[in-house]
């Protein structure tokens, strides 16, 4: 299960057995927001969601960005 960014659409996404979820982020200047988190049905239960918002927080840190998440999945990671 590789994450791919897709940085050109705001979005981190992972394809697995032809499904796509995806993590989805609003940037503005140094402030990120984590704004969706989508894992289809196909593929709930398995981790998708941990690994994709795991990628994009190691991303965010890694810019030394400001981090927020309007997303609820993504604010159970930042407590």
């Amino acid at each position: 299960m590789d994450v791919s960014h897709e940085q050109n659409n705001s979005r981190f996404v992972l394809t697995l057995d032809g499904h796509l979820a995806e993590l989805e982020y609003r940037l503005s200047g140094q402030d990120v927001d984590f704004s969706r988190t989508f894992v289809p049905p196909e593929l709930r239960g398995k981790g998708v969601a941990e690994k994709l918002v795991r990628a994009g927080l190691a991303w965010a840190k890694e810019q030394h960005l400001n981090i927020s998440a309007s997303c609820w999945y993504v604010q159970k990671f930042l407590r």
